[in-house]
This record gives C-alpha cells, sequence and structure tokens, in this order.
C-alpha cells in the first residue's frame, strides 16, 4: 500500500522508498525504512500530513504515492 492510501488516524509502517533522493530527504526528518508513522490529515486534491516523532510533516500526494508502507 502506498502511504497516500492511508486514512486520517491510520498507523503504519514505512516499507520501501525506492528514490534515493527522496530516502535523503525524508531521512533528514528521521523518516527511513521501518519508521513508523501516522496520517494525521489527508487535505483533499492536497497534501498528506504525517506525526512522527513529535512533529508534523506534509508530503505532497505525488510524493505520498511512491513511498510504500505496510499496517
Amino acid at each position: 500500500m502506498c502511504l497516500s492510501e492511508l486514512r486520517r488516524g491510520q498507523a503504519a509502517t514505512v516499507a520501501l522508498i525506492p528514490d534515493e533522493t527522496l530516502r535523503a530527504q525524508l531521512l533528514r526528518f528521521g523518516i527511513a525504512t521501518g519508521s513508523r508513522v501516522l496520517c494525521h490529515a489527508k487535505l483533499p486534491f492536497g497534501p498528506v500530513v504525517l506525526r512522527f516523532g513529535g512533529q508534523e510533516i506534509a508530503l505532497g500526494r505525488q510524493l505520498a504515492e511512491q513511498i510504500k508502507v505496510q499496517g
């Protein structure tokens, strides 16, 4: 399942970040393969807002579609 498919309030573990550049960007926020994230909000036609480690991070839908997660 893609990160963009999570529903509000649903938690998941990051399974795969295939793009090397995106992987490096997320690592700056502390998100890597194996990280547990919570979908805090999904804005219609907008970003997916994640809650991770006490912070909120908004990712565009196109980026969120590239990240694979598992429940």
